[in-house]
Formats: structure tokens, C-alpha cells, sequence
């Protein structure tokens, strides 16, 4: 889709995936390294547990379909060299701290006179401007300011991270897709722009429902472990454990949920598995957001009891047969072993 489109990568490990998400679309990303090398390299888990810039599989994994060149910004004939290349390009992506690139002169206003068509990202952890943006931060920083923590966990516990530094990465796939946008703008008008991503901004997305929810119930919603909470109150479990591990399976209303919730009990039913109360449940009146507690700790019973005489598998195969909208937890050996994604 972007083959006809080129672009510079300079920065840390902010920027990585905006350019391997354009680079996957065709676009010819060239990750400019500092002599010596960029520090990403040194970033593990390593190519057979051996500490090696050449061996860093996170380096590889976000750098993959691009090209890479070695320029020293801090010097006259690095910039020089940079500036040449500007003029050839589409789009610059740095992630260096705010001011960084101007005090060089090779911020946006220098850049544009080379080249009036270029489009910039900048990627910084509060943005170009406010009274945060000269901050240094880590991912659990990130992550905790951004909202996603503060959900995140069980209620009775002190707010958690994903285990794996993710905060750059949903500032990374805001990036590329504000490029493009700006990409597709600079056709109809001809302009470049200028693009701000703060990954504080990027992060407060992850609240999901947790915004309107405030907007339109004014309640807060809080950690609920494997639940879903509910603005009335009411809580909805949505990840059960079975023989070998988890699945996820939600109760919803409407007539998607009417077909798995029916079938889901009569496959229970057929293994002697259910209970009067649940067979007799009228799920076309059912409405996730006004049952009371009553029910669904009375029907969850009946079916995490099920769901732990099977395996991920079996349930997962079982509900495809069925129609239930029914999914496997994946852990890191299950998607090594999916047959879908090793035929890919």
C-alpha cells in the first residue's frame, strides 16, 4: 500500500513500531543508528540466551523490513548528510526529547524548507508541550499515568502492568497511523505536516469503557480481576479456568448472544451439566446491564464447573461446532504451536 513512500527512523525504542508497521506496509524505512550502534540492541531476551548486539530478538522483531545507515547527528557532516536525505524523503520519525532535533537545526521549520512535502512524527512521552514534557519516564511510568494500570489487576491488589513493555508500542501504532492519514492528506492538498504523539495521550485510549462510563453513569470503574463491572454495579466474569488453563466467554445481549448462551447451555445439559435454574433462563429477555448479582453468580457456578472438566482445546473446538462465542487464553506455547499461525 506505501511502497512509493520512504522514510527516515531516528530515535530509541519509542519509534520502532511506527516505522515496522509502515515498513510491513511497503514503505521504505531506513533506521538511522548513532556510531556505535543504537542502545535497542542491547535490549533482550537474547539469540540463545547470548548477550550480543547482534543478537537482540527484540531489535530484530521491530526492526525487520527495514534498511539501516550510521549518521552522527552531533556532527557537521552528519547533519549535512542528514539534510541531504531529507529531500528525498516522505516522512522523518524521531522520538529523541522535546527541542532535541531544533537545537541541531533539523527541527520541522529547518526540515520543511528542504523538502515542503515532509511529513514528521515525533514520538516523546508527554508530548512537545505542558508542563510534563521535559519528563523522563519507564514503561510501569507510562503506563500508570496513562490510565491502563489504575484497570488493571484484581481489586483487592495494588494496580498492574502487562509484563512486557508495551506502553511505546500503542504510541508506535498511533504514529503510523497518523502518517497515514497525513500521507493520504498530502494527496488531496499537497501539504506535509507536523505530528505530535504523546504517550500519555495514546495510553489514556486503553480505558476503553471505562470513559464513557464515567461520561454517561458517573462511576469509576475500577480493577475487577476476571470480571466486567458494570455501571449498575453488577459484575459479569469473563475469563474461566478450565482443565489446562483459561478461556473467555461473555454473556451478551442480543441475538448473537441469545444463539451461544442457548447453545452453551444445551451443551451443558447434554453432559448432565446444568441445573433447573440455568436451563430455564430466558436469554432473549436477558440484559447484561440490569440483571441483578443474583444471577450471575447463581449461572457462573454451574458454568465454571463445566468449563473445568475441559481442556482449552475441547471448549475451544467445542464452542466452533456450536456457535458459542467461546475463545482460548493463549499463553507463549500455544501460539508456538497454532497451527494457523505456523501455516503463516
Amino acid at each position: 500500500m506505501l511502497d512509493i513512500y520512504r522514510a527516515l527512523e531516528l530515535g530509541d525504542e519509542k519509534g520502532l513500531l511506527c516505522g515496522k508497521l509502515l515498513a510491513d506496509l511497503g514503505m521504505d524505512v531506513i533506521k538511522v543508528e548513532p556510531p556505535g550502534g543504537d542502545k535497542v540492541r542491547n535490549f533482550g531476551p537474547f539469540y540463545h540466551d547470548i548477550p550480543d548486539s547482534e543478537k537482540s530478538l527484540f531489535w530484530y522483531a521491530y526492526n525487520n523490513n527495514k534498511r539501516g545507515i550510521t549518521l552522527n547527528l552531533q556532527s557537521v557532516t552528519g547533519r549535512m548528510l542528514f539534510k541531504k536525505l531529507v529531500k528525498k524523503m516522505d516522512v522523518v520519525i524521531e522520538s529523541f526529547p522535546p527541542g532535541y532535533m531544533k537545537s541541531l537545526g533539523l527541527g520541522y521549520g529547518n526540515l520543511r524548507r528542504l523538502n515542503p512535502d515532509l511529513i514528521m512524527v515525533s514520538i516523546t512521552p508527554f508530548g512537545q508541550d505542558g508542563p510534563y514534557k521535559e519528563y523522563k519516564t519507564t514503561d510501569i511510568v507510562n503506563m500508570a499515568l496513562g490510565g491502563f494500570m489504575f484497570l488493571t489487576g484484581d481489586e483487592d491488589r495494588p494496580p498492574l502492568r502487562v509484563s512486557f513493555p508495551q506502553s511505546c508500542f500503542f504510541a508506535g501504532s498511533e504514529a503510523a497511523s497518523a502518517v497515514s492519514l497525513a500521507l493520504f492528506h498530502r494527496t488531496r492538498t499537497g501539504e506535509g505536516q507536523y505530528i505530535d504523539v504523546s504517550l500519555q495521550q495514546a495510553l489514556a485510549w486503553t480505558g476503553m469503557t471505562s470513559r464513557p462510563a464515567w461520561d454517561l453513569y458517573r462511576i469509576n470503574n475500577k480493577r475487577a480481576g476476571p470480571y466486567r463491572q458494570f455501571a449498575t454495579g453488577t459484575r459479569q466474569q469473563q475469563t474461566w479456568e478450565c482443565k489446562d488453563g483459561y478461556v473467555a466467554l461473555v454473556y451478551f445481549t442480543g441475538k448473537a448472544g441469545i444463539q451461544s448462551q442457548t447453545a452453551l447451555v444445551a451443551w451443558m445439559k447434554s453432559e448432565g451439566m446444568t441445573d433447573e435454574y440455568v436451563e430455564k433462563v430466558d436469554w432473549e429477555a436477558f440484559d447484561m446491564i440490569t440483571t441483578p448479582q443474583e444471577f450471575y453468580d447463581r449461572v457462573d457456578r454451574v458454568v465454571a464447573a463445566f468449563f473445568k472438566t475441559h481442556t482449552k482445546k475441547e471448549l475451544y473446538e467445542g464452542a466452533l461446532k456450536r456457535r458459542i462465542m467461546l475463545n482460548p487464553v493463549s499463553n507463549a506455547r500455544d501460539l508456538l504451536e497454532s497451527p494457523q499461525l505456523n501455516d503463516r
